[in-house]
């Protein structure tokens, strides 16, 4: 029941801080601190104890599962492999980075905002494990409420239009992926006489080549939104720079995570055939969006939204390393989700961090500022770096390995995207010097990073420069679950091809 308590204790958790609030401010971030405190422990030890079976292609690490409405075939099925365990590991520190980050900018109604944070998070974490699809997509609507609510009331001056605009995005694609989900229901249900949404029975489902093809589109939808892939990327820079920020590192950290995450557990596994003959499309979306999102972030002068723009250029490479469909790429892919998750994470609390002690955003008006907050200035420096992908740290590992494993399918694919990582250098540049060097032309006299928020950003630099400098423990523990899901698309794919036929092609290149 492991698993069942690690969705559980955060959303009681906010409830707890909910209820609190009612009487103090304080009370509901020590709550939501120690609930997600006590999630962390026991991934830990989930991670620690089950690191050598984490690694093998056998059984998941922890599941359960329990009867829920049986005559229709959905049950509460939850399981964690390596791949979802990283990806909770990476909910619980995003969530205490989140709490810690909205300390002392959340003034009003702190308990329910609080109760909104743990209900995202509690939904994005049953994303991570959920493997009965009609629960999954209950999770995937979960997270789209409380993230509603964080933005339209905690947010800044345009904060309704943004709100909306995030939920009919999310809610179109949740509800196209749903009716894919139904259609995949059915067809498994004709076939083999068993209707059932739970995602392991449905691998191997034969479905015809013209009704996969449209229930993958169904699920792509939800998924390149979330991600968010261009074209359907509208929502992210408003969203994210006009929620409070804890909701941007929410936003930016986890929830383009799900939309990844749901590529490789779902699209590929259950679809493969389909999922090739799109490849070439999701890959040249991918370098798009990686050049797309380099070029408007250096044209922004908004500092929060050019963060937001990087995100759509960082995610990229996590498109490309999911649609190449090799071991290389796939575990690029998931470094890469991390990194991202944690040094965005960074950029947006440290955005936050300025916009609340000089009450702006417009880097015109910024400069100057390492001379009176080296600390501020530091912690700068460095997520920028991180970002732009400087060897030594975590982000440089997953793009190099996402272009590793890219090359052996596309050789112009490859050089489009490597062309992103100089475009990703001339924006971070230009966003160091705007923002914390030159001279200190508005005259800037502020306080510097508090105890909390250094022991924050020093927790979130150990984390970069691990992945950065020893990843392997991380590519151990998703090694079993990546080969897993490459060898179903192909067991899948073969099955649904004649003999004479290589399934491989030029994708498998290991």
């Amino acid at each position: 029941m492991i698993l069942l308590w690690i969705i559980l204790i955060p959303l009681a958790g906010g409830l707890l801080a909910w209820v609190l609030g009612l009487r103090s401010d304080r009370s509901p971030r020590r709550v939501c601190l120690a609930s997600l405190g006590a999630d962390l422990v026991i991934l830990l030890y989930l991670w620690f104890a089950n690191l050598p079976a984490a690694g093998t292609g056998g059984v998941w690490i922890a599941q359960v599962s329990l009867p829920w409405l049986p005559r229709l075939g959905i049950g509460f099925h939850l399981a964690m492999d390596g791949i979802s365990l990283l990806l909770a590991l990476l909910t619980v520190f995003l969530g205490m980075a989140a709490v810690i980050s909205s300390w002392g900018e959340i003034g009003r109604q702190a308990g329910f905002f609080h109760f909104n944070l743990m209900a995202a998070l509690t939904g994005i974490m049953g994303v991570f494990v959920a493997v009965d699809l009609f629960l999954f997509y209950f999770f995937w609507e979960l997270m789209l409420v409380p993230m509603y609510f964080l933005i339209a009331l905690w947010g800044h001056e345009r904060r309704l239009f943004a709100a909306v605009k995030f939920f009919i995005f999310t809610q179109v694609g949740g509800l196209l992926m749903l009716a894919a989900i139904l259609g995949l229901y059915f067809i498994h249900g004709r076939e083999t006489g068993t209707y059932t949404f739970d995602y392991v029975k449905l691998l191997g489902t034969a479905v015809p080549e013209p009704a996969a093809r449209l229930i993958l589109l169904g699920f792509l939808a939800a998924f390149l939104v979330k991600l968010p892939a261009v074209p359907f990327h509208a929502w992210l820079p408003d969203a994210h720079t006009e929620a409070p920020t804890a909701g941007s590192v929410i936003l930016a950290g986890l929830l383009l995570k799900t939309g990844a995450y749901g590529l490789m557990r779902f699209a590929l596994p259950l679809f493969p055939a389909a999922t090739r003959e799109l490849a070439p499309i999701a890959m040249a979306l991918a370098v798009a969006g990686i050049l797309y999102g380099a070029v408007l972030a250096f044209a922004q002068a908004d500092l929060k939204r050019l963060v937001a723009y990087t995100s759509i250029s960082h995610m990229g490479f996590v498109l490309l390393g999911i649609f190449a469909f090799n071991e290389t790429a796939l575990q690029g892919a998931l470094i890469q989700m991390l990194c991202h998750g944690v040094s965005t994470g960074a950029l947006f609390i440290l955005v936050g961090s300025i916009q609340e002690r000089i009450r702006t955003r417009e880097m015109g008006r910024m400069g100057g500022l390492w001379s009176v907050a080296p600390r501020l200035g530091g912690a700068w420096l460095f997520f920028a770096l991180a970002s732009l992908g400087l060897p030594g740290m975590g982000n440089f590992i997953g793009e190099f390995l996402v272009l590793l494993g890219t090359y052996p399918v596309s050789i112009p694919m490859t050089a489009a995207a490597a062309a992103g990582l100089i475009l990703s250098t001339v924006y971070a540049v230009r966003m160091i010097q705007k923002a914390v060097f030159g001279p200190n032309r508005g005259g800037w006299r502020i306080a510097d990073l508090t105890i909390r928020e250094t022991g924050m950003m020093a927790a979130m630099m150990v984390v970069i420069l691990w992945l950065g400098l020893y990843p392997q423990p991380f590519l151990n523990t998703a090694r079993g679950s990546l080969d897993r899901l490459l060898e179903t698309g192909r067991t899948e794919l073969t099955a649904g091809l004649s003999p004479s036929i290589d399934p491989g092609g030029v994708h498998d290149s290991h």
